[in-house]
């Protein structure tokens, strides 16, 4: 790595690896030439103009993880902000997401201090949405006080995930499983809630995600607008994501339900109001003769019917 063409290849790589969301590449190039060598190199492309490369330095630097790095993140989260351009804009986007999936306790403040830069302002909901997700991998009730600040400065015209953040602060586990199985909550609002949980559901929540299925079980016995189609996506969504962890503890009656969910989904797809999820995750909830299920609604469409057959070809491999 002493060489200057040694420099600029494991940039090249770095940044391709990033690019194509390769983590596992990304971690190992960031080893390569040690702790102190390797920060030095992101430090210095934090600097280029070109904003996939700052990208990947800000990929790197979560890597490496540590109080420099946090530090060093927030100082150009508010570079980045006073850009005012698209690179700028996912670069923060970017820092703001390694912000949340850092260990640091002051990487929490660092975010805190982004949410209220927004409040100030007129973000783009978007960047309220990517802030309220990165504040849910630090939660702590010493956040309630600022999340409602900020809800009620930005007086938002839509739900965000911000306010499923604060759905999520404000219950115990008990009073959020009562909640998601309440038909008076705007199904809106749980799928806010949902969002937010894509990226972490802590055990003591398990309870409550069995109550969102049993929600969109009952919803999608009635007229499917496009608020319960949302609903119903971002809980596959979720599911599918933490598929390894949660779905082997679906009891009997959540796995009934949520297969019958899934395949009334699939059943949509010709109408144009299906999921592609739903077939996926069919093949883990699934029984055998629901193949069938998914060759009568398969569309011609061939990157979207490789879907259909490999769900397929799952459940026929759960028979043999």
């Amino acid at each position: 790595m002493a060489r200057e063409m040694d420099v600029k290849q494991w940039r090249e790589e770095l940044v391709s690896a990033c690019r194509f969301g390769e983590e596992a590449r990304v971690r190992a190039l960031v080893r390569q030439p040690g702790p102190r060598k390797a920060r030095a190199l992101l430090e210095s492309m934090l600097e280029e103009d070109e904003g996939l490369v700052r990208q990947a330095a800000v990929f790197g630097l979560a890597e490496l993880g540590g109080a420099a790095s946090a530090r060093r993140l927030e100082q150009q989260l508010v570079r980045e902000e006073a850009r005012g351009d698209r690179d700028g804009d996912s670069v923060a986007e970017a820092i703001t997401q390694a912000l949340g999936a850092l260990a640091e306790t002051g990487a929490r403040a660092s975010l805190v201090r982004r949410l209220e830069r927004l409040a100030a302002g007129k973000p783009d909901l978007g960047d309220v949405n990517t802030i309220a997700r990165a504040l849910w991998h630090k939660r702590h009730p010493e956040l309630l006080p600022v999340v409602r600040r900020s809800l009620e400065t930005l007086a938002l015209s839509e739900l965000s995930s911000l306010g499923g953040l604060l759905v999520l602060l404000e219950k115990s586990p008990g009073e959020l499983q009562t909640w998601a199985a309440d038909s008076s909550v705007p199904v809106e609002l749980k799928t806010e809630v949902l969002t937010v949980l894509e990226e972490d559901v802590p055990e003591t929540l398990v309870p409550a995600v069995l109550a969102f299925i049993s929600t969109a079980h009952a919803l999608l016995r009635g007229a499917v607008n496009r608020e319960v189609s949302y609903y119903c996506e971002r809980l596959f969504i979720l599911l599918l994501r933490h598929r390894e962890r949660l779905l082997p503890l679906l009891p009997p009656e959540s796995r009934a339900e949520l297969r019958e969910a899934a395949r009334r989904r699939v059943e949509a797809f010709a109408l144009h109001g299906g999921s592609l999820r739903a077939a996926v995750l069919l093949q883990y909830v699934g029984q055998v003769e629901d193949a069938d299920l998914l060759l009568a609604h398969r569309p011609a469409e061939p990157i979207l019917a490789k879907v259909f057959d490999d769900a397929t070809a799952a459940l026929r491999k759960q028979g043999t």
